[in-house]
């Protein structure tokens, strides 16, 4: 077995760098804070921010479990043993990692904190780069035509909803 079809990393890169994203913009913000909208507007953008963070929190879970039940990893340094279609998958083929740039974005709203929404464009960009065209290609290694098929129907971030 090659090394992409093992599995797709040797570091788990989403959490890190969500992660990192949630400490560098609470740091930069200490250091440099930037000016964030006044009222009424960032009153509704708190509130926004705390839906972001419930979705990231239903979406989280309700990943989890569609992998769960179809007896595969949740860990992105992984190699997986089934491709999840189901759930949220069958919108979207990275939800663990669009609630993860919710998350921060989310933060960022809900906390008035400029830094979160640059950090989340740079964060969803590095995990892009290191992990999904990574967990691609092995998923195409492992699963063929299956994956393709599932490639073609369902978008990296979000699928049809919203075309």
């Amino acid at each position: 077995m090659n090394d992409v079809t093992a599995r797709p990393n040797s570091l788990p890169w989403p959490p890190i760098i969500f992660l990192a994203a949630i400490a560098i913009s609470v740091l930069s913000n200490v250091f440099y804070p930037l000016p964030w909208i006044g009222q009424p507007l960032s009153g509704i953008l708190f509130v926004l921010g705390w839906l972001m963070i419930a979705a990231f929190v239903a979406l989280n879970i309700s990943a989890i479990r569609a992998m769960r039940r179809a007896g595969t990893t949740v860990r992105p340094d992984r190699g997986t043993d089934h491709l999840v279609t189901d759930g949220p998958f069958s919108f979207t083929r990275n939800p663990l990692y669009l609630a993860g740039t919710m998350l921060v974005l989310g933060i960022g709203r809900g906390s008035g904190i400029v830094w979160f929404l640059l950090l989340a464009i740079l964060a969803a960009f590095a995990v892009q780069k290191l992990a999904i065209e990574r967990e691609e290609r092995h998923l195409q290694a492992r699963f063929g035509e299956t994956y393709l098929d599932y490639a073609a129907r369902v978008r990296r971030w979000i699928s049809s909803l919203l075309r």
